[in-house]
């Protein structure tokens, strides 16, 4: 079945950095897009970033210039780099990915910025 494991999230000053990565398995990695979501308290989730196969990025307006995705299909990973941070960046980040039309997450980890 398809999993995702995220991992690297945790407590950081404004102006800091954090690397999030996000295992994934069940599935065959490197023909699908991957995604990074978060959802802050009282807030909807949105899109942070996305990678496509061929490895083309987007980004929300809020995180341009600040983050960066990038995906390592050797080891079915998916990463994001995370700089300048800011206390609004203070969310559960999700790894997505939508496998013939059926969206799966993982369980989030937890990002907060705060001094």
């Amino acid at each position: 079945q398809v999993q995702f494991v995220e991992s690297g999230g945790g407590l950081v000053q404004p102006g800091g950095s954090l690397r999030l990565s996000c295992a994934a398995s069940g599935f065959t990695f490197s023909s699908y897009a991957m995604s990074w979501y978060r959802q802050a308290p009282g807030k909807e989730r949105e899109l942070v970033a996305r990678v496509s196969t061929g490895g083309y990025t987007n980004y929300a307006d809020s995180v341009k210039g600040r983050f960066t995705i990038s995906r390592d299909n050797a080891k079915n990973t998916v990463y994001l780099q995370m700089n300048s941070l800011k206390p609004d960046d203070t969310a559960l980040y999700y790894c997505n990915a939508v496998i013939w039309s059926i969206a799966y997450w993982g369980q989030g980890t937890q990002v907060t910025v705060s001094s």
